[in-house]
């Protein structure tokens, strides 16, 4: 079976990987290091990680190219190597995961389309650049992550679709405001989310970052309420971020994160994982419920 969606439609609650980021941060990535270069100079580091989620019963693992795109290695000096960069990252996941998913991360440019800082066509090419690579390298599922404008994540989605035959992912990052809703930093609610791209024909939709896995299971319900049969994915960070003696610590114990797979379930997720401060203890304890349950 080589779909995700497959396994879905089975009534499978599927597992997912945690943090890349701090993970990378711990073994050694200095900030203004180019997370991306280490799949060519540091692959044992980078497969480690991925084999890390594996090995605590993740049924997928991204790839470390979330600042992949052109946009964002310009600032490193690497913008031509954008596709070397990705293909790369793509075959140190594949080869961690063996027969499981490994899902080709691609992160926002940056630049702000309604500013006219870049066209549309140009941030297209970027995206189909980074896409095709991640095939190449094989990756089965492109995932478009930590979005916060509709028009931007359109483009990416786009250009996987077109250009790869991967499934595709799409996840936004919403914030809970002082009303009680969920709002992308650009205002898209998660209803917005759901009317605007589920109709470009993303397989896989749902909201990483931003929130723990409490926070999450509101912004399912609501992705429900639009469509109960798309499936939902959630990538929720370990808690809220807490600033401590100039650090920045996620305090949620795997143990709590678990405690609310249940309710997230019960809500309408088909597939579990873990963005910023998450670790493979987090994904073993969520694999351990999902699949008693």
């Amino acid at each position: 079976m080589k779909k995700i969606i497959d396994r879905v439609k089975l009534g499978k609650i599927l597992v997912s990987d945690g943090a890349w980021g701090t993970f990378l941060h711990a073994k050694g990535l200095k900030p203004g290091q180019c997370p991306e270069l280490w799949n060519i100079e540091h692959p044992d580091e980078v497969y480690d990680i991925a084999k890390s989620y594996i090995d605590a019963g993740a049924d997928m693992v991204e790839t470390n190219s979330f600042g992949g795109s052109s946009f964002k290695l310009v600032h490193y000096g690497l913008a031509d190597r954008a596709s070397e960069l990705n293909e790369a990252a793509a075959a140190i996941s594949r080869k961690a995961a063996g027969n499981k998913f490994v899902l080709g991360s691609v992160g926002p440019t940056g630049k702000i389309l309604m500013m006219e800082e870049v066209t549309p066509e140009e941030i297209y090419e970027s995206f189909k650049e980074q896409a095709i690579a991640l095939e190449k390298g094989g990756a089965d599922a492109i995932i478009i992550e930590t979005f916060t404008d509709i028009d931007e994540a359109r483009l990416a989605i786009r250009a996987a679709r077109e250009n790869t035959t991967c499934e595709v992912i799409c996840t936004m990052t919403f914030e809970r405001t002082i009303d009680g809703e969920y709002r992308s930093m650009m205002g898209v609610s998660p209803t917005e989310m759901m009317q605007e791209l589920v109709p470009e024909g993303v397989d896989i939709i749902g909201a990483n970052c931003g929130n723990g896995i409490e926070g999450m299971i509101q912004i399912v319900k609501e992705i429900r309420l639009c469509n109960p049969d798309i499936p939902v994915l959630i990538h929720a960070n370990a808690g809220m971020p807490v600033y401590n003696d100039g650090k920045t610590i996620f305090p949620e114990t795997p143990e709590q994160t678990a405690g609310f797979v249940k309710a997230i379930i019960d809500a309408g997720v088909n597939i579990i994982g873990g963005c910023c401060g998450t670790t493979p203890e987090h994904i073993r304890q969520i694999a351990a419920v999902a699949r008693e349950l």
